[in-house]
């Protein structure tokens, strides 16, 4: 039997004006968006955490470190293409992926199926393997404050 493997991963940054907001490759219509060196897409930045985790590499500040001029407003679905071909190049395939964003607003729901699917593209698999999901926190923490989002992520990974 193949060997699984599982990671866990957690990404935050705050919300600021004047920045486009992007989740799971999505540009979302919202007056807030994420503060980063990238595009600062908490989706893609705790999947390719959690993908490198899995198989025990680097993480993705040291892959992508804020401090390199190259990753400067870099699109984070293709730090996480870039991420998910040095695990496959070590011999893993992916089993499925699950994101959670907390966020107070905007709602969702109506960009999920978009997501996954640049998700899906990123990775290079079947839609039914990528799971995104969101929830408020009803004014709780700084999430529900406005202040910032937070993305909990997940990945199974199967040696091949």
């Amino acid at each position: 039997m193949a060997e699984l493997r599982v990671g866990t991963a957690f990404d935050a940054h705050r919300l600021v004006r004047g920045r486009p907001l992007v989740l799971g490759g999505v540009e979302i219509a919202h007056s807030h968006g994420l503060e980063g060196h990238s595009d600062a897409d908490i989706v893609c930045h705790a999947l390719c955490d959690a993908l490198l985790g899995a198989a025990c590499m680097d993480d993705i500040g040291t892959l992508f470190p804020s401090e390199d001029e190259r990753w400067r407003g870099a699109r984070s679905l293709d730090l996480l293409a870039e991420a998910w071909s040095r695990v496959a190049a070590a011999g893993w395939s992916l089993v499925n992926v699950d994101a959670f964003v907390v966020l107070q607003a905007p709602k969702l729901a109506p960009y999920r199926p978009a997501m996954r699917a640049c998700v899906a593209g990123a990775l290079g698999c079947e839609l039914e393997r990528v799971s995104v999901r969101a929830t408020g926190t009803d004014g709780l923490g700084f999430t529900g404050r406005g202040e910032g989002a937070a993305c909990q992520a997940v990945a199974l990974i199967r040696g091949t």
